[in-house]
């Protein structure tokens, strides 16, 4: 019997690679780029024929990562906007 190891999504591993990046040099483009390629592995690997496709670890890791940076991404960017519009809005009845 011929019996080939399972290899490993490519796009699993760019998923986990562009999580990490994104924490260290490409903060919100590496995000997006860790949920797409994430999502794209899981369903390759899902749809790939059983046990010949690998990564759903890694894939599950690039997400977690890249959706745990949006999610600060947004709170931070509404809490700036938060602060900022109650200083105007204060600054401008402050009489």
């Amino acid at each position: 019997m011929n019996a080939t190891s399972p290899r490993t999504s490519t796009t699993a591993i760019l998923s986990l690679v562009f999580g990490i990046v994104c924490w260290l040099a490409l903060p919100f483009i590496g995000a997006i780029a860790a949920v797409i390629c994430g999502h794209l592995a899981r369903g390759e690997i899902r749809r790939a024929p059983p046990g010949t496709l690998e990564g759903d670890g890694m894939a599950i890791a690039g997400l977690v990562l890249g959706w745990v940076h949006l999610a600060l991404f947004v709170l931070g960017f509404l809490a700036i906007m938060l602060f900022f519009g109650g200083l105007a809005f204060f600054g401008a009845h402050w009489h």
